[in-house]
């Protein structure tokens, strides 16, 4: 139990770090706000133009989850360049935590983040549009919410080693990625679309899932258990990825102390 309550006391601690670290740069945070809920606004507002409220609401509904979902895979993903950043990697690299405590704090911080960002984000464009949600299964939205973000949390994890084990490139490396998931997961448009192959890409994308889920849940106010089909993936994503991505980072890890690369800083 004493060893539990450590681990959980060192998790907060990581929780509390963070929170600084966005105090100290509240205004680029404010900044980043205000620049996606007029990206936000923008997107939808083409719906507006064409007089479909459908399809405002499912731009809407891909500008503000695909925000949410990109914002804890970049809070996750970019763990060891803050570090870096900060001139503290390798102080926390070798601190006495275990690395499954360091990516549980930074996982809560960036889920807490990303939903207050994200209702701001949806306040915002529901008073702006005066949107009739009343048709709207909320209990659906939650749920794939939820379960999202576990997928989403074990392919930033992975992501994570990136700065690890490539200092001048591993930052570039993981914002490619997170572009590659906004193409290929019809965040603005239907997945059916796309060419055969990035279709096939598009199968192994989360926020695929969790996108397709929350318009049916949102729009057409369909309840969970109608959605079976989009609902197992993102558990089996989230059963294999997190597991899959504390371990990958523990090897990556150790391979970046053997190599000497946690003192270089580019």
């Amino acid at each position: 139990m004493t060893a539990a309550v450590r681990e959980m006391r060192a998790s907060y601690a990581f929780v509390e770090r963070n929170f600084n670290l966005t105090k100290r740069y509240f205004g680029w945070e404010l900044a980043f706000l205000v620049y996606n809920v007029a990206g936000a606004l923008a997107i939808s507002l083409i719906g507006k133009q064409f007089g479909n409220n459908r399809l405002l609401l499912s731009l809407m509904i891909g500008a503000v989850f695909w925000n949410y979902l990109s914002i804890i895979f970049s809070f996750i993903a970019e763990t060891i360049a803050w570090e870096r950043w900060e001139g503290t990697l390798e102080y926390t690299m070798m601190a006495p935590v275990r690395r499954a405590t360091q990516l549980l704090g930074s996982t809560l911080y960036a889920v807490l983040y990303g939903l207050v960002h994200t209702t701001v984000v949806l306040a915002v464009l529901v008073l702006f549009f005066g949107l009739d949600m009343s048709r709207a299964n909320l209990a659906t939205g939650a749920v794939f919410m939820v379960v999202g973000s576990l997928s989403f949390i074990g392919i930033g994890m992975m992501a994570a080693i990136l700065p690890l084990m490539y200092v001048e490139r591993g930052a570039q490396m993981t914002f490619v990625l997170q572009s590659l998931l906004l193409l290929v997961s019809g965040v603005y448009y239907s997945v059916d679309i796309l060419p055969g192959w990035m279709q096939v890409l598009s199968h192994i994308s989360p926020a695929t899932y969790v996108l397709d889920g929350v318009r049916r849940g949102l729009v057409d106010g369909l309840p969970v258990t109608s959605l079976f089909g989009d609902i197992w993936p993102l558990l089996v994503m989230a059963v294999v990825l997190i597991p899959l991505g504390v371990w990958a980072f523990g090897r990556a890890e150790r391979y970046a102390k053997r190599t000497g690369k946690l003192k270089r800083v580019g």
